[in-house]
C-alpha cells in the first residue's frame, strides 16, 4: 500500500504488478475477465437479492453486510479494470463519451 492519492492508472498498474507477480497473465484474457466481472457482480447482486428497497438503502449501517459490499465492489471493479487495462480501454474517457452519447439520447 502506498500513501499517494489513487488514480485509475495507478490501480490498473498495481493489479498488473499482482498478476504478474502470480503468472496469472495467460489467464487474463478479456474472455475470462469478463466472464470473472460477471461473476464479482452477481455476488454483488446476491447480498441485496432479497431486500426491500428500504432494506438496501440501509445496507450500509450494518457493519458485517458493509464490509461485504465494499469487498465486492472493489473485486468488481478491479476485473473491470483488468479487462479495460487488456483491451486499452480509457474506462474514464468511456464513461464520458457514454454520458454525452445518453444526453444526445434521453434529452431533458
Amino acid at each position: 500500500m502506498t500513501d499517494e492519492p489513487l488514480d485509475v492508472a495507478g490501480l490498473q498498474h498495481r493489479l498488473a504488478e499482482f498478476a504478474a507477480a502470480r503468472n496469472w497473465q495467460p489467464y487474463h484474457t478479456p474472455k475470462n475477465l469478463a466472464a470473472a466481472l460477471s461473476v464479482e457482480a452477481s455476488e454483488l447482486v446476491e447480498i441485496f437479492q432479497w431486500l426491500t428497497p428500504e432494506e438496501s438503502a440501509r445496507v450500509m449501517t450494518d457493519p458485517d453486510t458493509a464490509h461485504r459490499v465494499t469487498d465486492e465492489v472493489a473485486d468488481v471493479l478491479a476485473y473491470l479494470l483488468q479487462l479495460c487495462e487488456v483491451l486499452g480501454i480509457d474506462p474514464l474517457a468511456a464513461l464520458d463519451a457514454k454520458i454525452d452519447r445518453n444526453e444526445r439520447r434521453f434529452p431533458i
